[in-house]
């Protein structure tokens, strides 16, 4: 019988898109017959029609030995099964914890909060505790004692923002606010900047990349650019060249639509991969000389920022209750300053001011 597991999402977005959770995995036993898998998992599912099954093997739910199979593929003893749902884990899930939180504003209806480099947003894929939903779980049951552990999460993020991104957060403190927030992001009229060192210089100043976004065909846990739209959604990033400093440049990402890693992958996209991006291919030299010096350069700036070089520099939106225009800006983390400021140095700039 397959064995029920944890509620599981996939890797933290820079956006508000779906995440997906893990429903169950298990392993075909040895003197299985070879026979549909759609017809296999439909007697070991509860309350669940074929109809259904087979539209969620279409749209890669479920994943055979790491790879999405259609409908009519024939299970072998041995092989490995994981299947995933787009519904949310049980609410009752998350554990409120007192956590450190870099809160940088707060009324009746939201909080503007700053997540540093290396806390997830949602619990989820090993990272059950610690996250920014139990710190404000936590924090808004402080406000409101009366307030239930099942009701926490109802209104709260409203976006989220990658593991090691850095930057700024906005959360809902009760219903309307949360309705008239996710209508903004739905729209896509909330200002959301980032700053990114990426690897190469640009021949223009500015440029918009147009290209559709979506889960990796193999790789299921990346995402990859679609650029005649037949997967994925559709995807804008503009952005603006802020300095060059020799083989890395750094820029301004403004987003127009949130997808998951959306200017990580536009990026790499274009030849210009995040710097020490390691899942999109930005943590090795992709620009620049043979000369071993500038190796030990490179390297140096690696451990100085030991993740991609992200930070969602600014938020602003319309407030849910006054109506007034809002925007938010938060400065460039230490370990990316440091890598900015080693390049500077490198190539001589003078440096601008991207505060």
């Amino acid at each position: 019988m397959p064995q029920k597991t944890e509620w599981e999402n996939e890797p933290e977005d820079d956006d508000n898109s779906e995440p997906r959770y893990e429903r169950m995995s298990f392993t075909v036993d040895k003197g299985q017959d070879p026979i549909r898998i759609d017809k296999f998992l439909i007697n070991r599912m509860e309350g669940g029609t074929r109809n259904k099954l087979q539209q969620g093997i279409e749209k890669g739910f479920v994943l055979v030995n790491n790879q999405v199979v259609k409908a009519n593929y024939k299970i072998r003893p041995g092989d490995h099964i994981v299947m995933y749902s787009y519904t949310a884990p049980e609410l009752t899930e998350v554990i409120p914890e007192r956590l450190p939180l870099d809160i940088r504003y707060e009324d009746d209806d939201l909080i503007i909060l700053y997540k540093p480099a290396g806390m997830v947003v949602h619990p989820g894929s090993g990272n059950y505790t610690g996250t920014v939903v139990n710190g404000i779980s936590w924090y808004l049951q402080q406000q409101n004692p009366g307030l239930s552990e099942s009701a926490l999460p109802r209104f709260g993020l409203m976006h989220r923002i990658d593991k090691n991104t850095t930057g700024l957060l906005v959360l809902a403190k009760n219903e309307t606010a949360s309705v008239r927030l996710a209508s903004q992001f739905a729209a896509h009229t909330v200002q959301r900047k980032y700053i990114a060192l990426v690897w190469g210089d640009f021949t223009g100043d500015s440029g918009t990349i147009t290209a559709h976004v979506g889960r990796h065909q193999r790789h299921r846990k990346v995402m990859d650019v679609f650029p005649e739209g037949e997967h994925g959604k559709e995807a804008i990033t503009h952005y603006r060249v802020l300095e060059r400093l020799g083989y890395v440049s750094l820029i301004e990402c403004r987003l127009e639509t949130g997808r998951t890693h959306q200017i990580r992958v536009h990026m790499k996209h274009i030849g210009h991969p995040l710097f020490n991006d390691e899942t999109y291919g930005g943590n090795k030299i992709v620009k620049g000389t043979v000369f071993t010096k500038y190796k030990q350069f490179v390297e140096n700036c690696f451990a100085l920022c030991p993740r991609h070089a992200l930070h969602a520099k600014t938020l602003g939106f319309i407030h849910p209750t006054s109506g007034e225009q809002i925007l938010f800006e938060s400065e460039i983390p230490a370990d990316m300053q440091s890598v900015i400021e080693k390049w500077r140095r490198y190539t001589g700039a003078k440096g601008i001011n991207v505060e």
